[in-house]
């Protein structure tokens, strides 16, 4: 929760410093209102999945320990608009796409009558789509160079699947996803940026928990992911 607490603090910091300065500085700048498109591709930094608790007929209430996920490749489009009377300030949505897979290893049950340790479990497979359907934006309406950051909802549409058979897991939850990057105009119309982006999401996967044959079983988890990415965008 401390490293929450830290991201968002640092997020909405960035934020109000943009706010401040782009009002400062917005009379000279050459910046205009636009809309665009980009192309992203990246890498997601996962942590583990934490905080869990077991809905799985039979295990329900039971807490499970954390699950570590691996490193995933990310690919994605962003679809943005900066306004003309308010040239600092703008909205985007954005899809997002990645694989951060449960690795092998431990899980431990812990609940009123003590603990029960699994020592080895296999690796799950899962795919994980962010829909950040409203991301508000401020940057800083330099011409070419331009700081910005962002902040919204998430929506998440996970999925899980053993190694064994379906039917699997899914689920769909709402979190938070938050951005800070630095775009760079190669022409008028084209542009380069590189970007961070938080996600946080209190995620189900308990889509077939009633399902005594699921692989996985039932569980709520919470997900947390640092992305690092670069885009390509064509400004219209």
């Amino acid at each position: 929760m401390n490293l929450v607490r830290s991201g968002t603090a640092l997020f909405v910091s960035g934020f109000l410093l943009l706010f401040f300065f782009a009002q400062n500085t917005l009379v000279l700048s050459k910046a205009q209102a636009e809309s665009y498109f980009a192309a992203e591709a990246g890498y997601a930094f996962p942590q583990s999945l934490s905080n869990g608790k077991a809905t799985q007929d039979g295990l329900g209430g039971l807490d499970i320990s954390d699950q570590s996920l691996k490193n995933s490749p990310m690919v994605g489009a962003k679809l943005g608009h900066y306004f003309s009377r308010v040239r600092w300030l703008g909205v985007e949505t954005e899809v997002t796409y990645s694989n951060p897979h449960v690795k092998q290893g431990s899980l431990t049950f812990s609940g009123p009558g003590g603990q029960l340790t699994f020592p080895v479990l296999p690796g799950l497979h899962q795919r994980m789509i962010m829909w950040a359907p409203v991301t508000l934006l401020v940057r800083y309406p330099g011409y070419r160079l331009q700081p910005y950051v962002g902040v919204g909802p998430g929506v998440f549409f996970a999925n899980l699947n053993g190694p064994t058979a379906p039917p699997g897991q899914s689920g769909t939850a709402i979190g938070l996803n938050a951005e800070a990057g630095l775009r760079y105009y190669i022409t008028r119309h084209w542009s380069l940026s590189s970007e961070g982006k938080y996600n946080l999401a209190r995620i189900c996967y308990c889509s077939n928990d009633g399902n005594p044959n699921a692989d996985p079983f039932g569980f709520r988890a919470t997900y947390s992911v640092f992305t690092v990415s670069l885009a390509i965008a064509y400004h219209f």
